[in-house]
């Protein structure tokens, strides 16, 4: 494996509030993370996940190392990644601890299923994926994890949860093009006139 890093000094201090502004620029897809088995569950919103590679399937997800997920990943080596449809708001925020709870109590309000890992998939989310550990890279205050997918459960529904602006917004592909083409038809006529 090949592997390059590097030490590099800052040469202007960029604050914590400078760089949060600037991500939130960048519109991410709402996942849920889940770990554990049995009643040692966990799990946490992110807008981290994305892919890494097709052959073999794999993927990649940041995780704080303070978050409750770490230590049930690092332990058992295993982790769901849930890409939530439109309509899952409350998913995402019951999962980002919204209203405190912890652990096991996260899953209350929708149904969950296990695949190959035993890890808790959510039924009804746009994809679960079933994942191993494959690498873990500690860097700061996260850890990139790299995961081989196992399994996949995929549902038809195309209207997805994003992050932007610090606001989950819905993405729906049919909705959103429909209003594209109202916008855009009145305006291709316009600038002919």
């Amino acid at each position: 494996m090949n592997s390059i890093v590097r030490n590099i000094t800052a040469i202007s201090g960029i604050s914590t509030d400078d760089f949060r502004g600037a991500m939130r620029h960048l519109t991410g897809g709402v996942s849920v993370i889940t770990a554990g088995r049995g009643k040692d569950i966990t799990g946490m919103t992110v807008t981290s996940v994305s892919s890494l590679s097709v052959e073999p399937p794999t993927l990649i997800v940041s995780i704080n190392r303070e978050a409750s997920s770490w230590p049930l990943v690092k332990r058992h080596g295993f982790f769901g990644a849930n890409i939530l449809a439109a309509d899952q708001l409350e998913v995402a925020e019951r999962f980002a601890g919204k209203d405190g709870l912890k652990g096991a109590e996260r899953f209350a309000g929708a149904q969950w299923t296990t695949r190959i890992s035993g890890v808790p998939l959510l039924v009804g989310a746009l994809s679960a994926i079933d994942c191993a550990v494959e690498q873990a890279i500690e860097r700061h205050s996260h850890v990139i994890v790299i995961g081989r997918v196992l399994d996949i459960q995929r549902s038809p529904r195309t209207a997805a949860l994003a992050y932007w602006q610090g606001r989950y917004v819905a993405v729906d592909q049919d909705e959103d093009a429909a209003r594209l083409a109202e916008v855009s038809v009145p305006l291709a006529h316009a600038r002919a006139g």
